[in-house]
């Protein structure tokens, strides 16, 4: 018998009464989590069910529910990418620098998020990297691109054809919040219906078995990361849109909001289980928490506290869940 079996062997069982609550929790908790987080701050913050606000709420959803589509795949392979915050800095001024010159700034964006998701790829698949160590690399030398090409400073005076995608309303439908939708109908999609959403569920549940199996390991999870870098790179485009201008030090710590709205979602840090509705329900739940203790005038220091307490709860259920 195997180390890892004698382990798992000796792993305490949890009652069964429990184990159906984390299993509940898993499948309807980012849901009811949301209504909860309604209800409170609509008693306690006074604007906080008004139209304007509501909107906003969407649009801080927006650019975490993009993300949170491509790190749903790297989560359900067993991986993690640490970069997605900064490559959204990168992405954006590369977007923003091009957009004027040539007008191509979104497919710019684009490429160099597609580009460097595809080199982290074969780092991870190819030579064996751990995802951990290449993603956090890769955040630190994202951030200092950003700069470099910058000196610092913001890129504005970005042309209509490039704001478009940040400050259109269709109705009172803001476009970074159907681009964040569409892109979570196309994610579902592909995880639950098609070929390679199968392979990326059952790379995470064994990834030696499923190269046994015939699935083609190191190109899925290539094709993962690079999918992911893409999606970075339209939420970089989106958010310099948005914003009116690219700015070297935007997407700070958005990596930690993203992995947050996937957790809380219910997918499994090890990998194998999870999909992308949930994520965008952890999405929600997160830009609601965010604006909901902005206005109850909570310390933005100990709001971060707050998010972390948050990924910690998160952590601990599913973890409790993988013990059933």
């Amino acid at each position: 018998m195997s180390e890892s079996t004698s382990k798992k062997s000796v792993a305490p069982a949890l009652p069964d009464a429990l184990r159906e609550w984390f299993s509940r929790q898993q499948a309807y908790g980012p849901a009811i989590a949301v209504l909860l987080e309604v209800v409170i701050f609509s008693a306690i913050a006074p604007g906080f069910l008004t139209l304007d606000n509501l909107i906003n709420i969407s649009l801080q959803t927006a650019i975490t529910g993009i993300l949170a589509v491509g790190m749903t795949m790297v989560i359900l392979t067993g991986g993690i990418d640490l970069s997605v915050g900064s490559l959204v800095a990168l992405t954006g001024v590369s977007g923003a620098l091009t957009a004027s010159a040539a007008g191509l700034g979104l497919v710019v964006a684009l490429a160099v998020g597609g580009g460097i998701g595809l080199v982290t790829g074969i780092l991870v698949a190819y030579f064996r990297v751990a995802p951990f160590v290449v993603t956090l690399a890769g955040l630190t030398i994202a951030r200092g691109l950003a700069f470099l090409l910058t000196g610092g400073r913001s890129v504005g005076s970005l042309p209509a054809s490039f704001t478009f995608w940040g400050q259109t309303q269709l109705g009172i439908l803001p476009l970074p919040v159907l681009v964040m939708l569409v892109t979570v109908a196309i994610g579902h999609f592909v995880l639950s219906r098609t070929v390679f959403g199968r392979q990326i569920y059952a790379i995470g549940g064994n990834a030696e078995a499923s190269w046994l199996a015939g699935v083609p390991v190191q190109k899925v999870l290539v094709a993962v990361y690079a999918i992911n870098g893409l999606l970075a790179g339209l939420a970089g485009a989106v958010l310099a849109a948005r914003l009116g201008a690219g700015i070297p030090n935007s997407g700070q710590l958005y990596e930690l909001d993203v992995i947050a709205a996937v957790v809380v979602g219910g997918t499994s840090l090890s990998g194998g289980r999870g999909g992308v509705l949930g994520s965008l329900l952890g999405a929600l739940f997160i830009g609601t928490l965010n604006n909901g203790l902005n206005l109850t005038g909570v310390d933005p220091y100990l709001q971060k506290i707050v998010l972390g307490a948050v990924i910690l709860a998160a952590v601990l259920v599913d973890s409790a869940g993988r013990r059933r």
